[in-house]
């Protein structure tokens, strides 16, 4: 067993480190950019007179940074060659998010909506499974010209975790000699839709209601007759882009399928791995950052004359995160390796607990973090002149999207008693 993490990922650390410092972090301070990141940036980032969505300078923003990262060959690294990336691995991407949210707030990286120099392409993973040759050439191809994007609505306002027994219904109906689906529902935290041109909607189209089978993937035009923009949902961290969404008599023809008709269940799971390792690896990062400030503030500040680092209430419960952050930091990298020597399907079936384990718990373990560094930081860690209020709040959101932690708890449990998983034939005797 070698546990040392291979010498190309390190020396491409440091690749990254030093177009960081040349590139990304000039473009942060200029023009008043760092309002972005200092104590003004819910305010710099929040159109608030605009349905609480992001600033256009802000997107802008981030657009140029991203970029900036993919002329020099960072920003599609874990997308297909073939598409201009570079095949980046699950192990690779890991560490890279680790070891970016660990320097805290910045252009180079920053979760509040996904954005990172080194960027993470779900959609691509999804076409490239389920779309047909000109789905891929028009939403992969076209995602990174920037000419579509893809929100995607799953969620409904009465239907989350149950997400099988949604209600939004889409039924057979030809216009014109075209065949086609008729679509009438709601969506809801439809996250991206003011700049999408597309939505991926899921609809029953068969089955009973709860039933695994019968739901299909349909790629609504964002423009289309009966598509709208009913509110964005203000959140714990703004801005925000999380609307409900109507549909009411949409009507697309029938080559808008992704993947096979009635099979759409499998395409809204299909990419949840690689999103959960990331999302961990990016929490336990941020965990990492909240941890280490704490510990250098607790060095230098001296109350009565004293370190405050020699205050065991202080170095216990940081101590306690600190062992968590290295026991976590090891699981994480184990199984973005396995998972980088499956195939697709076999995660599903033989390692989707484990990764359920690093995200729940990351999440989890950056809440802690971030809220032991606000009270280790005192009233200056309450204040938004530190960032540990906004870790905190947009990490919350994590222990609820890509499956709430408890969704994520039974799937362990799932595996860990043989309800499904590779125990299942063992108790199934």
């Amino acid at each position: 067993m070698d546990f040392d993490l291979p010498q190309d990922l390190l020396d491409y650390l440091d690749e990254l480190d030093a177009f960081i410092a040349a590139e990304i972090k000039p473009l942060e301070e200029q023009d008043d950019n760092i309002r972005f990141f200092d104590h003004r940036r819910e305010w710099a980032r929040t159109d608030f007179e605009n349905g609480g969505l992001p600033r256009h300078e802000w997107e802008q923003l981030l657009v140029e940074a991203s970029k900036r990262a993919d002329k020099a060959g960072h920003w599609r690294f874990s997308a297909p060659k073939k598409y201009g990336g570079k095949d980046g691995s699950n192990l690779w991407m890991a560490v890279i998010r680790d070891r970016f949210a660990a320097k805290g707030l910045g252009l180079h990286n920053d979760l509040q909506n996904e954005h990172s120099i080194v960027g993470n392409f779900p959609f691509v993973a999804m076409f490239e499974h389920f779309g047909t040759e000109e789905q891929q050439k028009e939403f992969i191809v076209g995602g990174f010209e920037r000419t579509r994007r893809t929100a995607f609505g799953l969620t409904e306002p009465e239907h989350g975790s149950d997400a099988t027994h949604m209600e939004t219904r889409a039924v057979r109906q030809s216009r014109d000699g075209v065949d086609g689906w008729l679509i009438n529902g709601e969506k809801m935290w439809t996250t991206g839709m003011h700049v999408a041109t597309h939505v991926a909607t899921f609809c029953r189209t068969s089955g009973e209601d709860g039933a695994a089978r019968g739901i299909t993937c349909l790629l609504v035009p964002a423009d289309a007759p009966g598509l709208k923009v009913e509110e964005y949902l203000w959140t714990f961290n703004m801005p925000t882009d999380h609307p409900r969404v109507s549909f009411t008599d949409v009507w697309v023809p029938e080559s808008a399928a992704l993947g096979p008709v009635d099979g759409g269940l499998a395409i809204a799971q299909s990419f949840v791995h690689q999103n959960r390792i990331r999302q961990a690896a990016s929490s336990l990062g941020a965990a990492t950052y909240c941890i280490e400030q704490s510990v250098d503030y607790a060095r230098a500040r001296k109350p009565f004359g004293e370190d405050l680092a020699r205050n065991q209430a202080i170095q216990f419960p940081l101590v306690e995160l600190a062992t968590q952050c290295e026991m976590l930091r090891a699981l994480i990298y184990k199984t973005a390796w396995q998972m980088d020597k499956m195939e697709h399907v076999q995660i599903e079936r033989e390692l989707s607990d484990k990764i359920s384990m690093c995200n729940y718990w990351a999440n989890r373990l950056c809440c802690e973090a971030a809220d032991r560094a606000i009270q280790v930081h005192g009233g200056i860690g309450y204040s938004r002149h530190k960032p540990f209020e906004h870790i905190y709040r947009h990490h919350r959101r994590y222990r609820i999207t890509e499956g709430a932690e408890e969704i994520q708890m039974r799937k362990v449990a799932g595996y860990l008693f043989g309800y499904m998983g590779p125990k299942r034939a063992k108790y199934a005797k």
